[in-house]
């Protein structure tokens, strides 16, 4: 196990969780943009839950390689979702929040199949 791919996947992780932890404490900068997307609120909690899971299972992963495969293919699905209901709602200039939140995801994956 590469100290990269260490420190991308905490890094990956961290701000997977924090970005959870602002749709649960529901952040106004997340919440208010998530609804000019059509994005329903009775969602959030739902929503939240699938960025906190995927978060453990990247540091599962440390340990247990197959569950940080699993979450990062999770996360990069949720992230690819988020782009799409961007896309959707025809907010452009917003692409760029999720995808930010991917790439450290994308990053460990790749490194943890390159390790």
């Amino acid at each position: 196990m590469s100290t990269a791919y260490v420190v991308v996947t905490v890094l990956a992780a961290v701000m997977a969780g924090f970005s959870a932890a602002s749709v649960f404490f529901h952040a106004k900068w997340v919440v208010q943009p998530m609804a000019d997307y059509g994005i329903p609120r009775s969602w959030l909690p739902w929503l939240g839950t699938a960025k906190a899971a995927g978060a453990a299972g990247l540091l599962a992963g440390l340990f247990l390689p197959m569950v940080g495969v699993a979450a990062g293919i999770g996360l990069v699905l949720y992230f690819a979702g988020a782009v799409v209901a961007v896309v959707r709602a025809r907010w452009y200039a917003h692409i760029p929040f999720p995808l930010v939140y991917a790439a450290p995801v994308i990053g460990a994956l790749v490194l943890g199949f390159t390790a």
